[in-house]
C-alpha cells in the first residue's frame, strides 16, 4: 500500500544528499488557489493542441476539424477517467460520494480518458465524415505530449510512485511519522517513456512513412502498452481489478499492446494504396488552411 505523503519532503540520492523538495500542491493567483496538478495537466492539454494544430495539414485535416473534435473529446475523457478510476477504486469514494468530483485532488486514470475520447472521436467522426483514423493518429501524438507532462502533475501529489527500492534513480518520500523509504519514481519512468515514444513518432511522421489512416495511432497503443504494463508491475498505488488481485491498468495494456501489434502486422501484409489520397487530403488541407488566413 501506498504511504501517506500530503506534504512529505523529496529527495533524489542520485543528486546527492543536499537535494530536496517540497512542493506545495496548490498557489495562489489573483486571490484565487489554483492546484498545481490541474495547472500541470492543462498545460500537458495546451501543448498538446498547439502541436496538433501545426500538424494537421500532414494528416489531411484541418485546425478547424480538431478543435471541434476537441470540444467533444476532451469532455468525454476527463468522464472516461474519473469513472476508470472510480470504478476500480470505488472503496475510496463509498462513505462520501461528493468526493469523486474532488478531481483536482487526483484519481485519473488515461486508459479510461482513452476510452471515453474515442468514443466521442467515433461518433464525431461518423457525423462529421471525417476520416476516424486520421484524428486518432493526431490524438495519440498529443496524448504522448499530455502524458509526458501530466505525469509532473503526480509528483507534486506525491502520488503515481513504485515499490521499496535502493535502485540509484530511487526517489525518497518522507511518511506523516518523520521516516524516509526509498521508492521507484514510476511517474518518472513513464514521462521519460511517452516522451520518446513521442521523439519515434513524430519523427518517423514527418519523414513521410505513415501509409494508413490509424497506423499512428496503433503504434502509439503498442509503445504505451508496453511501457505501462511493465511500470504497472512496480507500482504502490495501482487499480486492482475488483477482488481479483490482477492489476487492471496492467492487463489493459498488455491486451492493448498486442491487439495493436496484430493490426500493424496484419496492415504490413496487405499494403494498400492510401498515402496517394492522403497526399491528395494533405494538399487541400494545406489550401484551405492557406485561404483561411488570407
Amino acid at each position: 500500500m501506498p504511504i501517506s505523503v500530503p506534504n512529505g519532503t523529496i529527495t533524489f540520492p542520485i543528486f546527492g544528499d543536499s537535494f530536496s523538495l517540497n512542493p506545495s500542491s496548490s498557489f495562489e493567483l489573483f486571490g484565487f488557489t489554483v492546484h498545481w496538478y490541474g495547472a500541470i495537466i492543462a498545460l500537458g492539454f495546451l501543448l498538446a493542441v498547439i502541436y496538433t494544430c501545426r500538424r494537421c495539414p500532414d494528416f489531411g485535416l484541418t485546425s478547424d476539424n480538431f478543435i471541434d473534435v476537441l470540444i467533444y473529446a476532451v469532455p468525454a475523457g476527463i468522464v472516461g477517467a474519473r469513472l476508470y478510476y472510480v470504478i476500480f477504486n470505488f472503496s475510496l469514494y463509498r462513505d462520501n460520494l461528493i468526493d469523486i468530483f474532488k478531481t483536482w485532488n487526483g484519481g485519473m486514470a488515461i486508459y479510461g480518458s482513452i476510452i471515453g475520447a474515442a468514443i466521442a472521436v467515433a461518433i464525431f467522426s461518423k457525423i462529421k465524415k471525417i476520416p476516424m483514423g486520421a484524428i486518432l493518429d493526431l490524438g495519440g501524438l498529443g496524448l504522448l505530449i499530455g502524458q509526458t507532462v501530466g505525469r509532473w502533475g503526480n509528483f507534486i501529489n506525491r502520488e503515481v510512485y513504485g515499490r521499496k527500492t535502493e535502485i540509484f534513480i530511487r526517489m525518497g518520500l518522507t511518511d506523516t511519522a518523520g521516516n524516509t523509504i526509498y521508492v521507484h519514481p514510476t511517474f518518472l519512468y513513464e514521462s521519460i517513456w511517452n516522451l520518446l515514444g513521442l521523439l519515434i513518432l513524430h519523427i518517423y511522421s514527418k519523414k513521410g512513412k505513415r501509409r494508413y489512416d490509424g497506423q499512428l495511432f496503433a503504434m502509439y497503443v503498442f509503445w504505451y502498452g508496453i511501457g505501462r504494463m511493465l511500470i504497472e508491475g512496480i507500482r504502490s498505488d495501482t487499480l486492482m481489478l475488483f477482488s481479483t488481485g490482477i492489476r487492471v491498468s496492467q492487463l489493459l495494456a498488455g491486451l492493448s499492446a498486442l491487439a495493436a501489434a496484430v493490426y500493424l502486422f496484419a496492415k504490413s501484409r496487405h499494403p494498400q494504396p492510401e498515402m496517394l489520397v492522403d497526399k491528395q487530403k494533405r494538399q487541400t488541407a494545406e489550401d484551405t488552411e492557406n485561404e483561411a488566413h488570407t
